[in-house]
């Protein structure tokens, strides 16, 4: 083969380095792959295996297919996968593979015992009733759970949720501006 490799621009990194407490690294990519391969790449480094639990808190409906999606690109880690509505984790749900179909929550979920949880930016919201010490409360129940956080439009710095949870991964993806074309 001549020529160069042709590049995913989807998913072509921008580094920019952060200096605070500890030194960051933020990157920049584009589309679904640009939020669901850094997830599943730092999963993987991380070293969850094969039978690890993660958690996904958010708000039903809205993030539920989020939770699917993020859980599709990590399907062949083997995780067991379970979403909890708002904070009730009495109201767990697992996460499962749908053949022909993709990842679905429903039916009970085992006991709650996570290497990781991620936390979906629907949560908050303006005219959600869960407040970030809440997801803390939950956070806290876990201790040494690796921290992820999923959201758009830079939702958790709108609705002050950094100085209260410490990510150790936040995903923040653009969906502006959405095109609409009708007949």
């Amino acid at each position: 083969m001549c020529g160069p490799v042709p590049q995913n621009k989807s998913y072509h990194p921008r580094h920019e380095i952060i200096s605070g407490e500890s030194m960051t690294t933020k990157e920049t990519f584009h589309g679904v792959p640009g939020i669901l391969r850094p997830f599943k790449e730092f999963c993987e480094a991380k070293g969850l295996k094969k039978g690890d639990q993660i958690v996904y808190y958010g708000v039903p409906g809205t993030c539920t297919p989020f939770v699917e999606l993020l859980g599709f690109a990590i399907r062949s880690l083997e995780l067991e996968q379970v979403f909890v509505p708002m904070v009730d984790e009495g109201k767990a749900k697992k996460v499962n593979g749908v053949p022909d179909v993709g990842m679905q929550a429903g039916g009970p979920a085992p006991p709650l015992k996570p290497k990781a949880v991620v936390v979906m930016g629907g949560l908050s919201m303006p005219n959600v009733p869960v407040k970030a010490e809440q997801v803390k409360a939950c956070i806290d129940r876990h201790p040494g759970v690796l921290v992820i956080g999923v959201c758009f439009m830079k939702m958790f710095e709108k609705a002050g949720w950094l100085s209260t949870i410490t990510f150790d991964l936040l995903i923040d993806a653009n969906i502006d501006p959405v095109e609409v074309t009708r007949k």
